[in-house]
């Protein structure tokens, strides 16, 4: 099995990127092609012991940022580490690709040089959402802001489809972002997506209430990207807010002090719950290959954890499941 790693793009600039990748051939049974400046990758590697062969490396000179549009870029940078990465991908020289680059260029390239899988209408940007129980699966958290009935249909199956095969999931239950519980709730949006819930054959759990998500009363939460972004950025500046409150009450005093001290383990594994580090990346679904997209601000362990990621989503042949689960609902 061959990953391929694009180094260009993240927020720590490549050295983290090659760290993760040489932790993961350390760790787990995989080859993988790094994509970016040879010169730059052969001198992080010459730092680190790593089984040979088991790395290669694609020359590219060329960076998609942040600042170029997505869809300009992956047409016009053709040497970029991105499209050279998802081309390779697509004309079989690896079977999954991880990038931390520009999310929308991504998306782009996934559509663009990748495709869609027969029978999808839309690809979702999926993530893994921590909640009292552990987490859950949300998409699409961005990818398609504008969205029909049937495009959330599809995203519900594939999502129930990856949480049980790559997040361990059985039995995944799944839920409908709304504004409440009752059937009949909702914009037209969401209540013509209920209907063609119920007649799916995952265990579609109904409605579910953005307050109740980080309960964890569903293992999968459905809706369009418009919504799942919102759902996401709001918890993530809570979290910030949240983590921030904590430690300026815990530096008032001298009491106060010993008490956050007594407490670093819980206030630590309390912490770790929201790692997104420990969760991987965020897996494009509905393409015809496997792509994983990364934080931005990866380290070598999220890196090193998003492989892993793709690693299973490979060997758990999820692309194959999906396809066929896409043509009985045809």
């Amino acid at each position: 099995m061959n990953i391929i790693v694009d180094s260009i793009g993240g927020d720590k600039g490549p050295e983290e990127i090659i760290k993760g990748c040489v932790d993961a051939v350390n760790e787990v049974d995989i080859n993988i092609t790094i994509v970016g400046r040879e010169d730059k990758i052969k001198e992080e590697l010459s730092r680190y012991t790593f089984s040979k062969g088991s790395i290669d490396i694609l020359n590219s000179e060329d960076e998609i940022t942040n600042e170029d549009d997505p869809a300009l870029a992956i047409r016009r940078k053709k040497n970029s580490s991105m499209v050279m990465g998802l081309k390779a991908l697509a004309e079989g020289y690896g079977d999954g690709f991880v990038s931390t680059g520009n999310t929308g260029a991504l998306l782009a390239g996934g559509l663009f040089i990748v495709k869609r899988i027969r029978g999808i209408e839309r690809a979702a940007l999926a993530t893994v959402y921590p909640t009292r129980k552990g987490f859950s699966l949300m998409l699409d958290i961005g990818a398609n802001v504008d969205c029909k009935p049937e495009y959330l249909e599809q995203f519900a199956v594939m999502g129930s489809i990856y949480s049980e095969k790559v997040l361990g999931t059985s039995s995944p239950k799944v839920g409908l972002a709304n504004i409440g519980v009752e059937e009949g709730k909702g914009n037209i949006l969401v209540r013509e997506a209920y209907d063609l819930l119920k007649e799916t054959n995952i265990d579609f759990y109904g409605n579910v209430e953005v307050r109740d998500i980080p309960e964890g009363v569903v293992d999968v939460i459905v809706c369009d990207g418009f919504v799942g972004n919102v759902i996401l950025k709001l918890t993530e500046g809570m979290a910030i807010t949240l983590f921030s409150t904590l430690k300026e009450e815990f530096s008032k005093s001298f009491k106060s002090k010993i008490g956050a001290l007594m407490l670093k383990p819980q206030l630590k594994s309390f912490k770790d719950r929201f790692d997104y580090r420990e969760y991987g990346g965020a897996p494009l679904l509905g393409l015809k290959k496997p792509v994983v997209k990364a934080h931005g601000s990866s380290d070598s362990f999220a890196i090193k954890n998003a492989i892993r990621q793709a690693k299973t989503f490979i060997d758990k042949d999820v692309i194959k499941i999906i396809e066929n689960e896409i043509n009985i609902l045809e």
